[in-house]
């Protein structure tokens, strides 16, 4: 299946934007994120006439966190925000890109390699389950 527009998530941004808890568990709080992520939920959000595909950029103590058939996860190797540019820049400048981040530095990059951008309240409360409260099993 080909996929409509990239979907560039800066996991650390969106985790970090509601305080439950996130900062106990960065790996747990992360997974559940992905989890939650839903590519047909997102290409009602995002349009397109095919769905996106959805990418989940993570750093520090969430490295660990892997892909899944719905999510890719890149693990940054340095800055997460590095790694989102280089993401967004290396693709197609026919295709859509969205980057999901309330980082106004962020925004700032990715705006000027051609990204739309995302708030993270416009992904949490377009997502497929109820939010995961790391404080509570």
């Amino acid at each position: 299946m080909s996929h409509g527009a990239l979907v560039v998530i800066d996991a650390a941004n969106v985790v970090g934007s509601v305080p439950d808890g996130w900062w106990r568990d960065r790996a747990g709080a992360t997974a559940a994120l992905r989890d939650r992520l839903d590519p047909v939920v997102l290409h009602r959000l995002v349009g397109g006439a095919n769905p996106p595909e959805l990418v989940l950029v993570v750093e520090g103590r969430a490295r660990g966190v892997t892909s899944t058939d719905r999510v890719r996860v890149v693990a940054a190797s340095g800055s997460g925000d590095d790694t989102v540019v280089a993401l967004v820049a290396a693709e197609d400048a026919g295709r859509d890109r969205v980057v999901v981040t309330a980082d106004r530095e962020l925004i700032r990059r990715v705006q000027a390699v051609g990204a739309r951008v995302l708030g993270p309240r416009s992904v949490r409360n377009n997502q497929q389950l109820p939010d995961h409260n790391v404080n509570h099993p």
